[in-house]
């Protein structure tokens, strides 16, 4: 996730909770984990494998449809993995709504409801709801981000301006 915009600095291990008063601190947390020798950040709502997973799916053209056996054959090159556990991993991200599939013949094509953009956007809109007053909240993570991620959000925002004047 580190290339959609989430750097990894030192973000890298942040409570979901304060164990004092079990409050959400942090919407999105990071675990690092080294994948087939790239470093993979895994999100709040996605487990070990659907994230690895979803980071798959999203890599791929967001047009293309994907089958189990596409993941499995990917995923058992890097780690001793059994098809039916990719299998009903994919079936529960259905579940959730993360993924949407078509039958093809005996099995199934799958592809992401959301890019990784928008359930990045979805999460720091979660983050931002949920941790405070959002004036603060927003002033934290903008003292946090390097400078080119600040010219984008600004880039960001002024796009949005210029749609709003419409």
């Amino acid at each position: 996730m580190a290339e959609a915009g989430w750097p990894l600095r030192d973000r890298s291990r942040r409570s979901a909770s304060d164990s004092s008063t079990g409050t959400p601190v942090d919407t999105v947390s990071y675990l690092l984990t080294n994948s087939g020798g790239s470093i993979m950040a895994r999100v709040r709502g996605f487990g070990e494998l659907e994230a690895s997973i979803m980071d798959r799916l999203w890599n791929r053209d967001p047009d293309a449809d994907t089958t189990v056996r596409d993941i499995f054959d990917e995923l058992n090159t890097e780690r001793h993995i059994a098809y039916t556990t990719v299998m009903s991993t994919m079936d529960n991200l259905h579940g959730k709504g993360w993924l949407s599939r078509e039958r093809d013949g005996k099995a199934y094509r799958y592809r992401p409801t959301l890019t990784r953009e928008e359930h990045s956007a979805r999460l720091m809109l979660e983050a931002l709801s949920g941790g405070g007053r959002s004036e603060a909240v927003l002033s934290h993570f903008v003292a946090q981000i390097d400078a080119e991620e600040s010219a984008d959000l600004r880039a960001a925002l002024r796009r949005l301006a210029r749609k709003s004047r419409r």
